[in-house]
């Protein structure tokens, strides 16, 4: 019970500093046609980084002790992604980038101040 304790602990810490905007931020990003833009639409619909936006955000409101299995899981989906993107930085100016509006969709602004 410990291990999975310690691995919720530390998938909730890591969401923490990986997710660098406030829900407001974020729920401000997300109404922006950028943001509707950026991703992987399946079918013609919502993109699946934009459908995880609109999660971040209530989980970013929710209080560590009432966060359940399945929104720890989304967290650690979110780390992994916001992980294997930064890695994948395009070089040059990344400011007004499809990369970057992804990242964003997924909670991470990578030019915002730590």
């Amino acid at each position: 019970m410990a291990e999975h304790r310690d691995d919720r602990d530390g998938t909730v810490t890591e969401f923490g500093k990986l997710v660098n905007l406030t829900p407001r931020q974020l729920q401000d990003w997300l109404e922006r046609d950028e943001s509707k833009a950026a991703g992987q639409h399946r079918g013609g619909g919502e993109s699946t980084g934009h459908a995880s936006g609109r999660r971040i955000v209530e989980l970013l409101r929710t209080s560590r002790s009432d966060l359940s299995d399945d929104d720890v899981a989304h967290m650690r989906k979110v780390n992994g992604y916001i992980k294997r993107h930064l890695a994948q930085r395009p070089s040059g100016d990344v400011t007004d980038t499809a990369w970057r509006h992804s990242l964003m969709n997924w909670g991470h602004d990578p030019l915002k101040d730590r």
